[in-house]
């Protein structure tokens, strides 16, 4: 039984590696996924929630480049290096962009860009190091939101918030879907009739104003959007496992479980579950799709992820009068990321489907 279980997932594995659009999808999520984890690490500002503001320079095109004169602050803080890679670094040093600069006995000259005002500093503020140390040219490689901030850094961070609720979404719509839908596929009767009755009001109920309903309830935030999404997505699961256990109660290894009197939680959890879990790994893809989606939609809302914490869909709420005014970029770049990201999973959710298809 095991050889052929190991044999079919296989067969199944073979069948994948042939699809190249899935296997292209795969790698792209798991770049993603890798980028999401490191966010603070790859980025260019890895200031916490990149929220490095230069007023002056703000919505600069792609390529945008500028000296930028950096005021270590007098007060030390101390951060561990998994803290700066989970939380980002707690910057309290000051940037000012600048066009030119000179050194004058103690003191350092500088410009002001784009005002050209020129202003001066004492070396000692600097703590008498070099000022070449302090003063370095900046890029932004995909030029700078309505606030100064770098837009390449604030996807990459944003690019976590996407991506893990996307994770946690689904993993609370398997737990709770996959419970409920196992109880009603496999004791039937009034149990079941109840459940359906549940899954009905719910799946009634448009998803989005239930995410709402329940952001509300619990408080805006970053977790709150976690567990309210989550909890909107598990009717699906629910159903496709009701029905999937409905026929597979009937088979016969079901009935030799029975009749060996094991328990009803083994028999559905050991043998009834793990043969049906293909149909349910696809619905997890798309589910983990419109997660994403779901999550950009609140957040373009102004209920999702509360500033200054970077969202893609904020991003877009923030910059979408932009496309009227010649920068239409601050609002397409996060909602191509936002289409990129989506049609990896719906690409991969089809490529497992067909992997897992017998038929074929």
């Amino acid at each position: 039984m095991k050889t052929s279980s190991n044999s079919l997932t296989i067969l199944a594995l073979r069948k994948f590696k042939k699809n190249t659009i899935g296997v292209l999808s795969f790698w792209f999520i798991v770049i993603c996924g890798f980028v999401a984890v490191f966010s603070y690490g790859i980025a260019p500002d890895n200031s916490s929630n990149a929220n490095q503001m230069h007023l002056e320079i703000h919505s600069k095109k792609p390529g945008f480049e500028v000296l930028i004169l950096t005021i270590p602050s007098q007060k030390e803080i101390s951060q561990s290096f998994f803290n700066k890679l989970a939380y980002g670094k707690k910057n309290v040093a000051t940037e000012i962009p600048i066009s030119e600069y000179k050194i004058l006995e103690n003191e350092l000259i500088y410009t002001t860009f784009p005002q050209k005002i020129t202003k001066s500093i004492l070396l000692s503020t600097l703590k008498n190091k070099e000022p070449s140390q302090f003063i370095k040219a900046k890029k932004f490689y995909l030029g700078t939101d309505k606030f100064g901030r770098d837009l390449l850094s604030r996807m990459i961070i944003g690019m976590r918030i996407s991506f893990f609720i996307g994770f946690i979404a689904v993993f609370i719509s398997l737990i709770i879907g996959i419970s409920i839908g196992a109880i009603a596929g496999y004791f039937g009767g009034k149990v079941d009739a109840f459940i359906m009755w549940l899954i009905n009001i719910t799946w009634s109920i448009p998803t989005l104003l239930l995410v709402i309903a329940i952001t509300l309830a619990l408080g805006k935030g970053f977790w709150q959007v976690f567990i309210a999404v989550g909890l909107t997505m598990w009717v699906e699961v629910a159903r496709v496992v009701r029905g999937q256990i409905m026929s597979a109660k009937q088979m016969q290894y079901v009935e030799a479980a029975k009749a060996l009197g094991f328990s009803n939680f083994r028999v559905i959890f050991k043998h009834i579950l793990p043969n049906i879990m293909a149909p349910v790994i696809v619905i997890s893809a798309a589910n983990f799709a419109g997660a994403i989606l779901i999550e950009s939609g609140l957040s373009f809302l102004g209920i999702g992820a509360q500033p200054p914490t970077p969202s893609w869909g904020a991003m877009i709420k923030d910059h979408y009068s932009y496309i009227i005014l010649g920068k239409a970029y601050l609002a397409i770049i996060p909602g191509l990321a936002i289409m990129s990201l989506v049609m990896a999973f719906m690409l991969i959710g089809n490529a497992i489907r067909d992997a897992l298809d017998v038929k074929n």
